[in-house]
């Protein structure tokens, strides 16, 4: 019962600090009479979020399909990555700095390339999100692999297991807590990236509804369209989160003692 109080008090401490946030957010737009195309009080954001709630679905809908479709091909991409890296020390000498060079290159430089190569559609953003969420996936991997005790490798070949019953029975159980903790990381670009894509060229999407809403200085309406990516991407890593304690019933139980 304490345990359950105090997660409840653990939990109420940040909703109370936003909402204390937001309170002196809107004191300060109104006591300076700050203009609402500059910073619009939080009541003007959720009454244009209210107000257009249906369209602000639509777009999310196109961003959150975007970021899923990513996320799932650099999970499938740095897996395979990864075995291999584990696998051929010396591809992981001449990958791995390729791998890290690739994350110094900015996305938003990179995306118009994208655009014009794959056109204004789909398939681009979903490679920007591949290309900005594998690294921290195909990372935690094979640092999740590298660290799997060498004895217990060496003890299931005397038992006459072969390399792939040791990788799916042994290193990859094993290596699940970093590749979680890797993917909330990826989980939370996710959405941000696909709306960097959307930015560039498209015709839905919150990306490009917060182009519009910029050029049209609906303040509001921008901000109730971050809100909304701030609020997918929770519902990113949350849902992250819960694949972790549903594969990881072992490690939620050690949490918890």
């Amino acid at each position: 019962m304490k345990k359950k109080l105090r997660s409840i008090g653990s939990s109420l401490i940040p909703a109370v600090f936003l909402v204390f946030l937001g309170c002196l957010w809107e004191a300060a737009v109104r006591l300076l009479k700050i203009k609402s195309y500059i910073l619009p009080a939080p009541s003007a954001v959720w009454l244009a979020l209210v107000r257009r709630f249906s369209l602000l679905l639509q777009h999310s809908r196109v961003t959150l399909l975007e970021a899923a479709l990513g996320l799932a091909a650099s999970i499938v991409v740095a897996l395979v990555l990864a075995v291999l890296l584990d696998r051929f020390a010396l591809l992981k000498r001449l990958l791995y700095p390729v791998f890290v060079i690739s994350q110094t290159i900015p996305i938003i430089a990179l995306a118009p390339v994208m655009l014009v190569w794959f056109g204004l559609g789909t398939l681009p953003k979903v490679l920007i999100v591949i290309l900005v969420c594998f690294f921290p996936i195909v990372v935690s991997i094979t640092e999740g692999l590298a660290t799997v005790d060498q004895d217990l490798i060496n003890l299931m070949r005397v038992m006459g297991a072969n390399d792939w019953k040791i990788l799916t029975t042994l290193q990859l159980p094993a290596a699940l807590p970093a590749f979680f903790a890797g993917l909330k990381i990826a989980a939370t670009y996710s959405v941000m990236a696909a709306v960097i894509g959307e930015w560039l060229g498209g015709n839905k999407g919150i990306g490009v509804y917060m182009i519009r809403a910029m050029h049209n200085f609906q303040t509001d309406s921008l901000f109730a369209a971050i809100a909304v990516v701030v609020t997918l991407s929770i519902l990113v890593f949350l849902a992250v989160e819960g694949a972790a304690r549903l594969a990881m019933p072992w490690h939620r139980a050690r949490q918890e003692e």
